[in-house]
């Protein structure tokens, strides 16, 4: 298809979101959100969290409480990522 034939884009036509994505797009325009005042050190962060999630080399098994495995869990949806990548975040940290 030649680009002369090819419909516009136009987000707020072309896509339905979610009542979550609604939501935030409305919370965005409304000005509710702003960036981090460390953005720089905010991005390494999140790099560096990412780099972690790739590098598994072995997989190990840990017998925890019930209870420790719902806070970890809990913690690691406060960081906005999965459990198990918060806990080899923790080691990574402390070894």
């Amino acid at each position: 298809m030649s680009k002369n034939n090819m419909k516009k884009f136009n987000p707020k036509i072309d896509v339905k979101l979610t009542a979550e994505e609604q939501a935030i797009e409305d919370a965005i325009e409304r000005g509710e959100y702003t960036s981090v005042p460390n953005l720089e050190e905010e991005k390494e962060r999140v790099a560096e969290i990412a780099r972690n999630t790739f590098a598994k080399n072995k997989a190990i098994t840990v017998r925890l409480s019930q209870r420790n495995l719902i806070r970890l869990k809990a913690a690691a949806a406060q960081e906005g990522i999965p459990y198990q990548t918060f806990v080899s975040s923790l080691i990574q940290k402390h070894t």
